[in-house]
């Protein structure tokens, strides 16, 4: 099995995707005039803003679910797998990548919020509702639908499981059996709550998590301050082939640096449309700011602070793929234990115990987001059947359950290329998608502008702008216009 799947990785991620990533970041950040730069003061406020809503969430809901499903093992295990593969360097590529990406992810959240529909009272937006509205091509949209509730469902699962598993083996002892047992029977518990429930928790679990995590990681940095100098000219010198020790690493820092820092930002897969296509916005460009915001967290701050706790404690080795070791400083240890090991070199009797937990709770997040993600494709592919049942929900719940357990009793190489294969398919065609479709995405951010310089609070009109196929913001703006009308008539009479 994990030949097979290593085998069909080398075909998904040829260096055609890997600098696809990066040469269509660049491209829409030079579309958009670099929209990542230009309105960090509005993601900021966005963010925070919104109420509560009967068929959908709030900006902050939708942005905490995102985070839910990024902070954890994208941000903390993959980092630690990027500097495994790809040397220090690969830190330097996951920065490029989460600044080029964010661009790539405002495109394809404003998509998800120009697209996205009504489905039995409640918002729903991603990758296969925009190709079928957009581009008007349903057999792609319902290709992307099934590949994306697989991914979900059964080869992403299993990633979270399995941190989990070796970092509570590793600072308790905890047999990875007993780990995969709490995590479906919580799991179980929130997701047969639907998705209220998961937002909620949520928004109560991910901004006290993640602020755990920082401050932790605020104490080990400032404890080896003096050292972080050193660390960026490893990153840099590493990145470009001027380290003696790293030289000839430019081409794997390049690769697992970009595969990793996708994997914490989601930017470009379609991965995190999902949440966003179910925010309570009065303009789609608002909710694609958000999302930027939601990449700067996850790479630029938490993936930084993770790589340079593992860099300045030097808890790290770096085998190459197919080559010897290069480094080997901590024996044979999986890299999901590098963050762990490196807070724990500094706090001892602490740092083990601490990311342990941490990581549950992180991952077990990321394993409710997933949930959510799956049964917004399924319910795209059951949108159309007259006849509603909840069987296929209940089916998905218990194989999201059975995919999770799993996960957690297997080995991590055969876990974490399960999961690289289904990423790498849903960007292929998530790329092509929102490639074919940035010229409504252009057209909203200049709306978005133009209000803005007007002093309105920004709301859409897709008529205005030419755009077809969002009836679900057709009906809004008739609605409010409707509102409005019989207001002023009213003070008239």
């Amino acid at each position: 099995m994990e030949n097979l799947v290593n085998w069909l990785n080398g075909y998904v991620w040829s260096p055609l995707l890997v600098y696809g990533f990066l040469g269509l970041g660049l491209l829409f950040s030079i579309f958009t005039r670099f929209v990542q730069l230009r309105f960090v003061k509005d993601m900021i406020k966005l963010s925070f803003e919104g109420g509560d809503s009967k068929a959908g969430v709030t900006s902050f809901q939708a942005l905490a679910m995102s985070l839910g499903s990024r902070v954890g093992t994208g941000n903390i295990a993959g980092v630690a797998t990027a500097i495994a593969l790809g040397g220090p360097g690969a830190v330097f590529w996951m920065w490029v990548t989460a600044f080029l990406g964010s661009a790539t992810s405002f495109i394809e959240i404003t998509l998800t919020q120009i697209y996205k529909r009504k489905i039995d009272g409640q918002y729903r937006g991603g990758t296969p509702y925009y190709i079928e509205k957009g581009l008007k091509l349903r057999k792609l949209a319902i290709l992307s639908a099934i590949l994306t509730l697989i991914v979900m469902s059964c080869l992403w699962p299993g990633v979270q499981a399995n941190t989990v598993a070796l970092t509570m083996n590793s600072a308790f002892g905890m047999p990875p059996m007993l780990t995969g047992i709490s995590i479906i029977v919580l799991l179980g518990f929130i997701i047969f709550g639907g998705v209220k429930r998961i937002a909620k928790t949520a928004e109560i679990m991910v901004p006290f998590m993640a602020l755990g995590y920082i401050l932790v990681c605020i104490i080990v940095l400032s404890l080896n301050f003096s050292h972080i100098p050193s660390v960026l000219s490893l990153i840099f010198t590493s990145a470009f082939n001027l380290n003696s020790t790293f030289g000839g690493l430019m081409g794997s820092a390049i690769a697992w640096g970009v595969q990793r820092g996708v994997y914490s930002s989601g930017a470009g897969i379609g991965s995190e449309t999902f949440e966003s296509g179910a925010a309570e916005v009065s303009h789609p460009a608002k909710q694609g700011l958000v999302q930027v915001f939601s990449v700067y967290i996850n790479t630029l701050f938490i993936c930084s602070a993770t790589a340079f706790m593992i860099l300045i404690t030097g808890m790290y080795n770096v085998e190459p793929e197919g080559a010897a070791p290069i480094v080997n400083k901590i024996g044979n240890v999986e890299p999901s234990v590098y963050t762990q090991l490196a807070v724990d070199s500094v706090l001892p009797q602490f740092g083990a115990g601490f990311l342990a937990i941490s990581l549950f709770f992180f991952c077990f997040t990321t394993l409710l987001s997933y949930y959510y993600k799956a049964e917004t494709n399924l319910a795209f592919l059951t949108q159309s059947k007259k006849t509603k049942s909840s069987w296929p929900n209940h089916v998905l719940k218990v194989v999201l359950l059975i995919t999770s357990f799993y996960g957690s009793v297997k080995t991590a190489a055969v876990v974490w290329a399960m999961g690289d294969l289904g990423m790498g398919a849903m960007a292929w065609v998530n790329l092509v998608a929102i490639l074919l479709l940035i010229k409504p995405a252009l057209r909203v951010l200049r709306d978005y502008e133009v209000q803005k310089k007007a002093g309105k609070d920004p709301v859409f009109n897709p008529a205005k702008l030419g755009i077809k196929g969002a009836e679900f913001w057709e009906e809004k703006y008739k609605e409010t216009h409707d509102q409005v009308k019989r207001y002023d008539q009213r003070k008239l009479s």
